[in-house]
């Protein structure tokens, strides 16, 4: 029977990337190593997702996803490194009295017991902006009230908690994207105020290599000029590292309906409602498929130079849930005679396809960017990278595509 199609509501888009990379280092463990994982018998070369996410996040250029109003901060200090000297220049206030309110502050967005092993929180500007009206505030209170720091302290917290300050409740002081955009696409998690929780719209597999991990240690000197000059022997400092080699699957899925609602603040089940603005979403979307495609994670870059861009990109825009292609990779590539390991790849991609849409029929529309010069045409229409960008604005902006 023949897999059926009909255009869908865009309701996932699903990014598939190949990308090769040689002699290079792009994700460490703690050990200073490449990430491994292993998959079908094998071990493989990895890149973790949090990686690909913050080169994707810090990216500048044309295609950067933060404007400067919706930049966020990841921090376990924002009130004793951003708010405290902010507070100091409006209230001109002693220094122990302005801690004595952070205190209260931080126990508020953190929590009693997790306050002294508190981890990085993402903050948006406009949240950053509404903690420092409410610790001015609270701060101008205790001076003319002629607290000391206890008295301040104590009355900061019946203060927030008399009002039932905490970030969920700021949302409508701070506006737009409270939590910032990284939020609204990555999400965030606060574990003493759930309703400030974030859900994640855009969802990202960790790479890995289609084949075994390919993998050698780099052993390098450091050579001692003046030593050198002074006709001494050796050099100033033996070294080793690991240099990695590889053609990397990596998947990206956005939920759109998420992605709409974080980003615009209507109900996700209203994103494909007329006179839903999915402007600023599709906008997004654009510059991540480009950023996808462009942008290389790396470490050591100043030795390997670790920049590449993606051989081939497949975009699937649907309406069920999504599937990734891994299980094409089960088996560990090997590149076939005359074949190069692009190819090989590209047909065991299209062959899981095949499978899957024989077995649960084809309902995704499918668009490829293809730089490998192998045929790629099965995996669906063959568009140039900024075609290929435009169209799955187009499908989120439409609600179709």
């Amino acid at each position: 029977m023949p897999a059926t199609f009909t255009s869908p509501e865009s309701r996932f888009l699903q990014i598939h990337t190949l990308t090769s990379f040689a002699g290079v280092l792009l994700n460490r463990d703690d050990t200073g190593a490449a990430k491994r994982m292993p998959y079908g018998g094998a071990v493989r070369t990895r890149i973790s997702s949090q990686c690909l996410k913050r080169h994707w996040r810090n990216a500048a250029g044309e295609w950067r996803l933060e404007e400067e109003a919706h930049k966020s901060l990841r921090t376990r200090h924002i009130f004793e490194k951003e708010l405290h000297a902010a507070v100091k220049v409006q209230t001109n206030a002693p220094d122990d009295l302005i801690e004595a309110v952070g205190n209260a502050v931080t126990v508020m967005l953190y929590g009693k017991e997790t306050v002294k092993e508190r981890q990085a929180m993402l903050f948006g500007r406009p949240e950053i902006d509404a903690l420092k009206q409410l610790s001015i505030s609270l701060v101008k209170e205790a001076v003319a009230s002629g607290a000391d720091a206890k008295a301040a302290r104590e009355h900061a917290e019946k203060q927030i908690k008399e009002s039932k300050k905490n970030l969920s409740a700021m949302k409508d002081q701070a506006g737009d994207l409270p939590a910032g955009l990284v939020a609204a696409l990555f999400g965030r998690m606060v574990t003493s105020d759930p309703a400030a929780n974030t859900n994640a719209a855009i969802h990202v597999a960790h790479a890995f290599t289609v084949h075994r991990e390919e993998s050698e240690g780099d052993y390098f000197t450091v050579v001692d000029d003046l030593s050198v000059a002074e006709g001494e022997a050796g050099s100033g400092g033996i070294f080793d590292t690991e240099i990695t080699s590889g053609l990397f699957y990596s998947y990206v899925v956005i939920d759109v309906p998420l992605l709409v609602s974080n980003l615009t603040g209507v109900d996700a089940t209203a994103a494909f409602k007329e006179g839903t603005d999915r402007a600023l979403p599709a906008k997004i979307v654009e510059r991540l498929v480009h950023l996808i495609a462009t942008v290389s994670p790396g470490a050591k870059k100043g030795s390997t130079a670790p920049y590449a861009y993606a051989d081939l990109m497949l975009i699937e825009a649907g309406a069920r849930q999504p599937r990734s292609l891994a299980a094409a990779f089960r088996d560990s590539v090997i590149a076939g005679h005359g074949q190069s390991l692009a190819q090989t790849a590209i047909k065991a991609a299209i062959a899981q396809l095949d499978l899957f849409d024989k077995a649960y029929d084809r309902h995704e529309a499918r668009r490829v960017m293809n730089a490998t010069g192998s045929d790629a045409s099965a995996l669906g229409e063959g568009l140039s990278l900024n075609a290929l960008a435009t169209w799955a604005a187009q499908a989120v902006r439409a609600g179709t595509a």
